[in-house]
């Protein structure tokens, strides 16, 4: 067991003992945030435990601010928006150290009635496709490098100033410097030092090409661990920046003259007991084997449609602009930062990056398209076109990865591809969040246009 787990046994002693007296039953909502209650020590062994906690099913099927959005098939106010259950996931629970005598466990979300597993849950979606590949004989390993901006305001400062002229906690860009970091580290430190202990190990932290920008690195694993991990990593940055009288943004591009943030996604499959890599192919003159070609050819296929997946806002396309380390085009090469899809790694540590994310994106979706993608090269097995050396901003062969929402929601409705990947009910249900993103956009009026039109139009 990772270290900072804790055993059904542990768990039961600790509330005992008195050492924990608060457990939060969490599950993900449609933006990846982790959502739930917190219940007593007491009665979560005496009811929850084993029986569950019961949670409104408007909770994955609303926007970002929790409103009830219409069209949605699963659950609507014509269907009187019932009930689900969330049930623990045993292998999840942990220690929050952050939070005084507080464990968390991650749920899965059934039907009330009949206890069936809710397709449209963000974490059933990923345990599909997961499914999906041990069916074919292969174990999605996983891994993400998460970025996020730390300025010198507190949550309610930046509220109050209209998050205008907010500080970021850097004055000057903090790529790898360790000087700048430093002075961070009491904010960053917390936060590593959090992870680890509540059982999420952490590989590192560097700053990264924004003025206050940063990153974690986490150890990489199966995927719906990571997605998990991914979850209350970036509930963790929150709070703990909160504590410190921070705050933190995990927006893709919180400003348009600086970095945007990513979540580059590292994937590789493996024999299902997870003791053998199988992209690695030491004869190959890349080190690819025949099955990883595939995988990357499907991932490249599957781009454009599936990019609501890894971009599922409307600032999530603000990103994707030239020379900003946020890739324009949808090629690979080896080693090469300038493309949606890098390879690197040897050996058994053979992956592929994917450079088209942004740390806006909702995990569990982000690697279940990259699995589906993967997934559907090989089972169609898709040739690999030839690595692009050079400048991929700059490549007009190279396909473009769609520049605003609404082009997304257009590959994504008529995709049959995402059909045959994800079902038609999750297909429906992903297509309705984006026309709501969308639509949401559309009822307001941007600071935007009030400096170009007010005087002048």
């Amino acid at each position: 067991m990772t270290s900072g787990l804790l055993t059904r046994d542990q768990l039961a002693a600790l509330i005992v003992e008195g050492e924990i007296d608060t457990v939060l039953m969490v599950f993900p909502d449609l933006q990846g945030r982790l959502v739930g209650k917190r219940t007593t020590g007491r009665f979560f062994l005496e009811c929850v435990a084993d029986a569950g906690t019961e949670n409104c099913d408007y909770l994955i099927a609303c926007d970002i601010d929790n409103n009830p959005v219409p069209g949605y098939r699963f659950t609507s106010y014509e269907q009187g928006y019932g009930d689900m259950l969330a049930m623990a996931d045993w292998g999840t629970a942990r220690r929050i150290p952050w939070v005084d005598k507080t464990a968390m466990i991650f749920c899965d979300l059934l039907t009330v009635d009949s206890h069936a597993p809710v397709e449209v849950a963000p974490r059933t979606v990923l345990r599909r496709q997961v499914e999906a590949a041990e069916a074919m004989g292969y174990l999605p390993m996983m891994a993400s490098e998460i970025e996020f901006y730390l300025f010198r305001e507190t949550y309610d400062e930046a509220r109050d100033q209209d998050y205008r002229n907010l500080r970021p906690h850097s004055p000057w860009v903090e790529d790898y410097h360790v000087l700048q970091t430093t002075k961070d580290e009491y904010v960053l430190g917390a936060i590593r030092r959090g992870l680890e202990a509540a059982g999420v190990p952490v590989e590192f932290s560097k700053g990264e090409a924004g003025r206050g920008q940063h990153e974690i690195n986490l150890d990489y694993t199966t995927a719906v661990e990571m997605a998990d991990r991914n979850s209350l990593y970036k509930l963790a940055a929150k709070e703990i920046a909160h504590f410190a009288g921070r705050s933190v943004t995990f927006m893709a591009k919180h400003a348009f003259d600086d970095t945007g943030s990513s979540c580059h996604i590292h994937s590789s499959l493996w024999s299902l007991d997870g003791t053998t890599a199988v992209f690695d192919d030491h004869h190959d003159a890349h080190g690819m084997s025949a099955t990883f070609r595939h995988y990357l050819a499907g991932l490249i296929a599957t781009a454009r449609e599936f990019s609501l997946l890894w971009a599922p806002t409307i600032n999530s396309y603000k990103r994707f602009q030239p020379g900003s380390w946020a890739p324009t085009g949808i090629g690979w090469g080896v080693d090469n930062r300038t493309l949606g899809f890098r390879k690197v790694g040897h050996g058994g540590g053979t992956r592929v990056e994917c450079r088209i994310p942004g740390s806006d994106a909702n995990s569990y979706f982000a690697f279940a398209g990259t699995i589906a993608g993967g997934l559907y090269g090989i089972r169609h097995a898709l040739e690999l076109p030839p690595p692009f050396a050079g400048n991929g901003y700059e490549a007009p062969e190279i396909p473009r990865i769609p520049w605003n929402i609404v082009d997304a929601i257009d590959l994504w409705e008529r995709s049959a591809i995402a059909r045959e990947c994800f079902g038609d009910d999750v297909h429906h249900h992903i297509l309705t969040m984006a026309k709501a993103e969308w639509a949401a956009f559309n009822q307001t009026v941007t600071d935007w246009e009030l400096r170009r039109y007010w005087e002048r139009i």
